[in-house]
């Protein structure tokens, strides 16, 4: 009979902490538990920390500039500059291909929307822009939703408060020593309460160190599964709430390939933050 491996493991040498007994005490009990190189270090908390700053600056730099009448290509060009006035590397820029800075997603497109001249803003409009920065080699991740004009419909005004609720209450719920699942229970009942789907098929992620980390944040679900979290890392929660149903699609027709738009086109909208775990709960990075 072959035993199973233990994720987690004491520093050789060391007495266990009481962060190790209780890790291990879940893992005994079959608790899926991270792996002690998901902790970020001091000196790298600080390094995300550094790079959240940026990453807030430059959505600051986007919020002042956001218009009717501007293309997501001259908001492209604002987070480019932005990264380059401040040292830092934009993410997503060439990731598996992706061919700009930031993602722009407005309306139906629930994420990943590709920057371009043609995509005009409109009165009324909802754009998402999410952008992720890299400081000295560390990353840190968060989008922000905007009402183009500073008015759109009641329903669709609605939806973007509630998800940002819907992030709110994902944090609330993520305490030392939760589960990833409680994280998605509360955001699944929020948004299915106030009649929205909450997308499935992506989620929030590790990061700090690299662009995507362990674990995956799924933004629905039961308590008490999915991955043990405790103090030292680091991780996304953003919660895609769409209109209508939770299914999601990427259109044949599209030229990148990236777009990902609700299954019946109606709208949605996120929130993201990069979140660090203490002791006393979560500690936001990026806004």
């Amino acid at each position: 009979m072959q035993l199973k491996k233990k994720r987690w493991h004491c520093l050789p040498g060391q007495e266990p902490t009481d962060m190790d007994l209780k890790i291990m005490a879940l893992e005994k009990k079959g608790k899926l538990v991270p792996t002690r190189d998901m902790i970020k270090t001091p000196e790298q908390i600080e390094g995300i920390r550094r790079s959240g700053v940026v990453n807030t600056g430059c959505l600051d730099a986007v919020a002042d500039a956001i218009h009717v009448g501007m293309n997501t290509q001259e908001i492209d060009d604002i987070c480019m500059q932005y990264c380059k006035d401040h040292n830092a590397i934009p993410a997503c820029l060439n990731y598996e291909g992706y061919p700009k800075s930031v993602c722009t997603s407005i309306n139906e497109v629930v994420c990943h929307g590709v920057p371009k001249k043609e995509d005009v803003l409109q009165e009324g409009d909802i754009i998402n822009v999410d952008m992720t920065t890299i400081v000295d080699g560390y990353f840190a991740d968060a989008s922000r939703m905007f009402i183009v004009g500073g008015k759109a419909t009641p329903e669709k005004e609605r939806l973007v408060r509630v998800a940002k609720e819907c992030l709110e209450i994902g944090a609330e719920a993520a305490k030392p020593y939760c589960f990833v699942g409680d994280i998605g229970h509360a955001v699944q009942k929020h948004a299915e309460k106030n009649g929205y789907g909450v997308v499935r098929d992506l989620c929030g992620h590790g990061v700090g160190v690299e662009f995507h980390e362990q674990p995956d944040i799924v933004h629905f679900g039961h308590r008490g599964t999915g991955m043990l979290l405790v103090p030292g890392m680091v991780f996304t929660i953003e919660p895609m709430i769409n209109m209508g149903t939770w299914k999601v699609f990427i259109d044949a027709d599209d030229p990148y390939g990236w777009e990902v738009i609700t299954g019946d086109e109606k709208p949605s909208a996120q929130w993201e933050h990069t979140f660090l775990m203490t002791e006393h709960g979560l500690e936001i990075l990026t806004h």
